[in-house]
């Protein structure tokens, strides 16, 4: 079970980054397009990035406090008070 746990919180890490780093790329084209002007290309962009980093970061956050919760129960410890 902890091997499980270990892997799901690698899992949770990685969706993190992932998420974060979508949300960052698109804080990036969104100055450029600042910069240079919107075109097409670039909201279809920051569109497809916002969207890909909601979609991997939400789960990844639910999953990392899951486990945390889990490590917590068998600790017997209680974040919640």
């Amino acid at each position: 079970m902890l091997v499980r746990r270990d892997s799901l919180r690698r899992l949770a890490r990685l969706g993190q980054r992932l998420g974060y780093l979508a949300f960052a790329a698109s804080l990036v084209i969104f100055a450029a397009g600042l910069a240079s002007g919107f075109s097409g290309r670039v909201a279809t962009s920051l569109v497809v990035l916002l969207v890909a980093g909601s979609v991997v970061l939400a789960p990844a956050i639910v999953l990392h406090y899951a486990v945390r919760a889990a490590d917590d129960e068998d600790r017997g410890t209680d974040r919640r008070h």
